[in-house]
């Protein structure tokens, strides 16, 4: 043969393979799919990613074994049936031209906890959390790396680790589910301090709310702001402490990287603390300047709706109309607002964190919602309460009450119904078998009025699963508020000793 001939057809050949072998390589599932992952039990469970175009791909698991054909995008994506909770850690495989293997995977409960600071507070700084750590079992976690993008991403930094979370109310939250079910429980953990519900909202959502329209116009002509954004993202060294907050209380970006990639993947729901970032005002966007540009986003009365609203996007987003959403309410603190920053944290008449409680309380108007009550909880001076313990015990209650076999006192005294008996108020809850005090003294935290709408602390008693409430200063009481105070000092609570939830019976603005 012709040496240059031959010398030709080797490298066509190396040509080749190499070619060959980089689109055989090319098979990929979503950055979620790793060794040590949960998948979520009793539902369809979608699986998904990259390939080389028309690539037919198989996914076989647990008995299953479905096939699809890649896009011309290269993308795949095929759902497995609804599969039964499991311990036994088995292989998925994933073939294609390559076959990938998926080791020890589970079959349990999968919630994301995500949200601002309180949620990323980590469990070294809670002994009574971090002393949980050598009794732990069955509870996995995938820790997303904090990362920003200004374009929805596919990809996410992080990895399933058969350990717990970082994340001490996540792994609270999971090791009270996990004994109460004997089920594993996968924690999908993305959260970022000071961040507002904004940052963790898509693009689309601008066609639903308008003051998240206002604050991305805002966002897109700000080409500073955006300039400084590129330019951290593409320094190889990363980004220093000043330039963390700065991204962190954008709005979108946060959404577009550590959220976005998530979807579709199957979970139960998600835990959602936060709401912080936007009790510096009781209502309204304030007009902003370069020392507090970071507080354009919805004050804590248009919270609710804001928050409904996210709730109901993300399910779209998930093709989940039953995706879970827990609530963790924002816990006793006592400073108010920006421009009422000093408070009486007992008083129902301030610009408390009150208004933010109620806003959330509005989540259960939606199906499959809950709060954690945390009204008893919290820090008068200290926005990083270190009694996180009793929020992962009450939001494992809330997520086992509605599995099978599980029959359980879950959630505290709600207000059901007011009767007004001549110069008293008869205050009807829901939840309330067992009705007592904590301490054995009479209900604390209630306050009446009449149309005078000056509030006088209410004598309370307690009779069969009702409280009974007078004043000997108001003759005919018709309003009550109850634990509506930035740091209110409360005790009743029912046989499963769950606090009362807050409420108000007027309609007052202020």
């Amino acid at each position: 043969m012709n040496k240059h001939l031959f010398v030709l057809l080797v490298s066509l050949n190396a040509f080749c393979y190499s070619v060959g072998n980089s689109i055989a390589q090319s098979l990929k599932p979503a950055g979620l799919f790793c060794d040590h992952m949960v998948l979520q039990r009793d539902v369809s469970v979608p699986v998904w990613g990259d390939a080389s175009p028309n690539q037919k791909v198989t996914v076989s698991f647990a008995g299953q074994s479905k096939s699809t054909i890649s896009g011309q995008d290269g993308k795949w994506r095929i759902t497995l049936d609804p599969l039964p909770a499991s311990q036994e850690g088995r292989t998925m495989k994933i073939a294609g031209k390559t076959e990938i293997n998926i080791a020890d995977v589970v079959i349990g409960e999968v919630w994301i906890c995500s949200g601002q600071s309180n949620m990323q507070y980590g469990v070294s700084n809670v002994p009574e959390v971090r002393g949980l750590v050598p009794f732990a079992k069955n509870i996995r976690s995938f820790e997303v790396a904090h990362r920003v993008a200004l374009e929805e991403q596919e990809s996410v930094s992080g990895q399933w680790k058969a350990t717990h979370p970082k994340s001490a109310i996540a792994f609270s939250f999971a090791y009270f589910l996990n004994d109460l079910t004997d089920i594993p429980v996968g924690i999908i953990h993305t959260s970022w301090g000071s961040s507002s519900i904004e940052a963790w909202m898509p693009r689309g959502m601008t066609q639903i709310l308008p003051h998240f329209k206002t604050i991305m116009d805002e966002f897109d002509s700000d080409t500073a702001r955006i300039a400084r954004i590129r330019k951290i993202l593409a320094s190889p060294d990363g980004w220093n402490r000043e330039e963390d907050i700065f991204l962190r209380r954008q709005p979108n970006i946060l959404y577009n990287a550590i959220m976005h990639p998530l979807v579709p993947f199957a979970c139960r729901g998600l835990v959602w603390y936060q709401g912080e970032r936007h009790t510096r005002y009781l209502a309204g966007m304030p007009e902003v300047d370069e020392s507090n540009w970071f507080h354009r986003v919805s004050g804590m009365k248009e919270y609710g709706e804001v928050l409904k609203e996210w709730m109901l996007h993300y399910r779209k987003q998930w093709q989940n109309d039953e995706m879970n959403f827990m609530v963790i309410m924002l816990p006793g603190y006592g400073k108010g607002t920006m421009n009422h920053s000093k408070i009486d944290p007992e008083s129902p008449a301030e610009p408390s964190w009150a208004w933010m409680r109620e806003s959330q309380l509005t989540s259960l108007e939606l199906p499959h919602t809950s709060v954690v009550n945390t009204i008893d909880l919290g820090d008068i001076d200290n926005v990083h309460p270190k009694d996180k313990l009793p929020i992962g015990q009450r939001g494992a209650l809330l997520a086992a009450k509605n599995m099978p076999g599980q029959d359980m006192l879950a959630m505290g005294p709600m207000l059901k119904r007011v009767d007004v008996e001549g110069d008293q108020l008869v205050v009807h809850f829901d939840y309330a078998y067992g009705l007592k005090t904590i301490d054995g003294k009479t209900p604390s935290g209630f306050w009446i009025t009449d149309d005078s709408k000056k509030w006088e602390y209410a004598d309370a008693r307690i009779e069969g699963e009702s409280v009974i409430l007078s004043s000997p200063n108001i003759e005919r009481p018709k309003y009550i508020r109850y634990a509506f105070a930035g740091k209110p000092t409360v005790n009743l609570v029912n046989a499963s000793e769950l606090p009362a939830y807050p409420f108000r019976t007027d309609n007052w603005k202020k």
